[in-house]
């Protein structure tokens, strides 16, 4: 059977919130079977437990923030696209902070610390989260669609008409039966836009952005010094936030994510109306020999 799978041992990092601006020190600890992944704000007074979940979602204000009891955790969704490249499913996550660290603002500092730490399966099942029927949300030309699909596949298209943008390709598709987490997706950095800068701070959003931890464009190019890391560097990093928010799903997804620019509030919208509607998926486990391909990665594949 695919078994579920926690650290081998506890990691720590520390960073910047990319919206805070605050230091904070983050710990990824091994934890027990059927735990699912919950964070803990260590320098609150009560250690309230926020469940990684959908319904835990209460901001999308270009991030995803989870809440439990008014305790909040912030940009959630970067470390949980590492957890789920890698098939991570019991941890417990502390930070001492309001917001996880963006470290360079894609997956790879999370992807590295994680390997690092090491995992190890457990002696239980994985469970996963198999759509039976579409399931699709709008807003205006904005889509975010489940469907019926034996593995994991997204397709994502962005129209951001800006022309460093318009240079890179505008719509990505992966399935992750023929492609590697890592290499296709894990590295693809966050971006924003000089001009709105400054209307987010006032908002208390992208205080700890710079060129280290974001690609940043003015109204004509992109500052940072260094070439992308993927040709289509912008829409990879929304398939990257996108599998973050998935995983908020509570188990990994058996289904194929459709996206015509989608973000963060359209994607905890689709969650939501899976949820509510029990019979549009089904919650299943899988021997090696019945499992999606998608599901069936070596570490050497996921490490390409």
């Amino acid at each position: 059977m695919l078994k579920q799978k926690t650290l081998a041992q506890p990691i720590k990092t520390v960073g910047i919130g990319l919206h805070s601006g605050r230091k904070s020190t983050l710990t990824i600890k091994p934890a027990p079977i059927d735990f699912g992944i919950q964070f803990v704000r260590v320098d609150m007074p009560n250690a309230v437990p926020i469940p990684a979940h959908a319904l835990a979602v209460c901001d999308t204000r270009l991030a995803s923030v989870i809440q439990s009891q008014g305790v909040k955790v912030s940009t959630v969704e970067h470390l949980l696209s590492a957890c789920s490249g890698l098939g991570l499913d019991n941890l417990l996550i502390e930070v001492d902070a309001e917001e996880v660290p963006i470290m360079d603002g894609s997956a790879a500092s999370f992807l590295f610390l994680i390997e690092s730490a090491g995992t190890v399966e457990q002696e239980a099942p994985r469970k996963f989260m198999v759509i039976q029927k579409a399931v699709e949300v709008r807003e205006g030309n904005k889509l975010a669609r489940l469907e019926p699909h034996f593995g994991f596949k997204l397709d994502f298209t962005i129209d951001f008409k800006h022309p460093a943008v318009d240079k890179t390709g505008q719509r990505f598709v992966v399935d992750f039966a023929e492609h590697a987490y890592r290499s296709e997706i894990g590295r693809a950095r966050t971006f924003g836009f000089a001009h709105e800068v400054e209307a987010l701070r006032e908002i208390g959003l992208a205080r700890g952005g710079s060129l280290d931890n974001a690609i940043v464009l003015d109204e004509h190019r992109i500052l940072n010094n260094e070439e992308l890391r993927y040709d289509d560097e912008f829409v990879r990093h929304k398939i990257l936030d996108a599998i973050g928010d998935l995983y908020l799903a509570g188990h990994p997804i058996v289904g194929a994510y459709t996206a015509e620019k989608s973000g963060h509030a359209l994607n905890n919208a689709l969650l939501r109306k899976l949820l509510d509607d029990p019979s549009s998926y089904s919650i299943e486990t899988f021997d090696r020999a019945s499992a999606p391909a998608a599901y069936l990665q070596t570490p050497e594949s996921i490490n390409a």
